[in-house]
């Protein structure tokens, strides 16, 4: 039955499925975990690389974390590029309303105006679904430190703590028990972490298949920071996430 339906987006099947944003979504769950931890301090975000060669020549910038705004990140898993499109046009977006008003744009009003572009793209003939989930961390005057999560149909929700990618589920589940509302910022960081490690394919742990990323206020200035590989190394070894030395040799 969903061979007459699953080729269009603008068609429902009987059973009220959109099969093309099903298909988008099980692309995203092949693509490299991300994870969102809020905490009263800051929000963190920590990314899977995923490394198909020996030989590929990995990235001097970061490849599932990206600035939109002074006050606003994002990580990424899916299509990448499908990701550089939403990624550019969330930027001039939120340019546009600092040129306007003379002020940030607030974290859910970026959001929901991206994620109405995402939906557009569901909606029309011609048209397929972007393939790729986005986890959006901001700081705003209204209500502060926020986790957004968005999907290839358009919704978004707020999330405490969030996963997407591959091995979404698992990584979702763990926070239900080791979180809490008064975490820290060093807290977020190791829990986000650990649950990273439980649920990626690979045995070993090092900051070559990792990427942190913090949204934070420092001095009353919100502030974007991409973790460098030495100081992830130290975190890794800190939290005792990676193997000790005597098992690697």
């Amino acid at each position: 039955m969903s061979r007459r339906y699953d080729s269009c987006t603008t068609i429902f099947s009987p059973e009220g499925r959109l099969y093309q944003v099903e298909y988008a979504m099980e692309a995203i769950g092949n693509a490299g975990s991300a994870i969102g931890i809020l905490s009263k301090e800051g929000v963190v975000l920590v990314g899977e690389k995923k490394v198909t060669s020996k030989l590929l020549q990995t990235s001097a910038s970061t490849e599932k974390m990206y600035k939109i705004d002074d006050h606003v990140a994002c990580a990424v898993a899916g299509i990448m590029s499908d990701a550089n499109i939403l990624i550019n046009t969330a930027r001039v977006q939120a340019q546009r309303y600092t040129y306007a008003y003379q002020e940030p744009m607030p974290v859910e009003q970026l959001v929901q105006s991206l994620c109405d572009t995402k939906q557009g793209y569901t909606q029309f003939g011609g048209l397929h679904p972007f393939g790729v989930s986005f986890l959006f961390a901001g700081w705003d005057k209204n209500y502060g430190f926020q986790l957004y999560m968005s999907d290839p149909s358009g919704n978004y929700s707020g999330w405490k703590a969030a996963a997407i990618g591959s091995n979404n589920q698992a990584a979702q589940s763990m926070p239900k028990q080791d979180y809490k509302d008064e975490i820290t910022r060093e807290e977020a960081v190791q829990l986000a972490l650990k649950e990273l490690s439980k649920t990626m394919d690979s045995t070993s742990l090092t900051s070559e298949k990792l990427e942190l990323a913090e949204v934070f206020l420092s001095n009353g200035i919100v502030k974007y920071q991409v973790c460098s590989p030495g100081a992830l190394s130290k975190l890794l070894v800190k939290f005792g996430v990676t193997q000790p030395a005597a098992d690697a040799s």
